[in-house]
């Protein structure tokens, strides 16, 4: 299976610590964020790997290089202008019209077991299946309303605390189908939680939202990285 992993975030909240470094390259027990999603998708069997970039791509690219270091292969796709979590993906697409493959965001840290995931959603059988989390405070997430059959009924982006009517967060992790990609234009910007998947449920496809019982850590602001670096010196983040 290949992955989509999203890598060319600026981390404009995480600064300074970002002055001279993409979002997810920041560092963590000594080692960036984006080597322990890579590490944690080889766990998986999942060896393919492209990386979108665009702000300090270099950085990303000395790093890991090919990916043979890390028993991976890695295919690197720089974008001049950002393309938004969707557009970069569509200037990818014939990577991934053949088969079902991963969407992951490579600024968060997750245990989420894949295979759970995936078979979760060969189960389900929709177009694409998202791992949301459970996140009291949701304003400042995509927010997902679910059924009782775990189909996702819509999307709301950093909603208003008035709009709220779910705790469920997209966690960053997509299993999809090829059929996705027809909901992506092929060039220019578009999101994945704003363009993509509600035009999916707009055209009657379903969706479903894996509940996670795993855990997933985030970095969106200092205080979010401070908290995690606390996290990691206490021994609770075990990756």
């Amino acid at each position: 299976m290949k992955a989509m992993v999203l890598a060319a975030g600026e981390g404009r909240r995480l600064r300074p610590i970002t002055d001279k470094l993409p979002k997810p390259m920041v560092p963590l027990g000594g080692r960036p964020l984006l080597e322990y999603t890579v590490q944690w998708l080889r766990r998986y069997e999942v060896r393919d790997l492209v990386i979108n970039l665009h702000y300090y791509p270099d950085v990303v690219r000395q790093h890991f290089g090919d990916g043979s270091a890390y028993d991976v292969s890695i295919t690197y796709s720089y974008e001049p202008e950002l393309l938004g979590t969707a557009g970069a993906i569509a200037a990818v697409a014939p990577l991934f019209e053949e088969e079902r493959f991963l969407i992951v965001y490579g600024d968060n840290l997750s245990t989420c077991d894949l295979s759970r995931l995936i078979a979760f959603h060969g189960q389900k059988g929709g177009v694409a299946t998202l791992a949301v989390h459970f996140r009291e405070d949701v304003s400042q997430s995509g927010m997902v309303v679910l059924d009782e059959e775990d189909r996702v009924l819509s999307f709301r982006e950093k909603p208003d605390p008035s709009e709220v009517t779910s705790h469920w967060a997209n966690g960053g992790l997509i299993v999809a189908e090829p059929a996705l990609l027809q909901y992506i234009p092929k060039t220019g910007f578009s999101d994945l939680s704003r363009d993509t998947l509600p035009a999916c449920l707009a055209d009657g496809q379903a969706l479903y939202g894996y509940r996670m019982v795993e855990n997933l850590w985030w970095a969106d602001s200092l205080e979010d990285y401070r908290r995690l670096e606390r996290l990691m010196a206490s021994g609770e983040i075990v990756l």
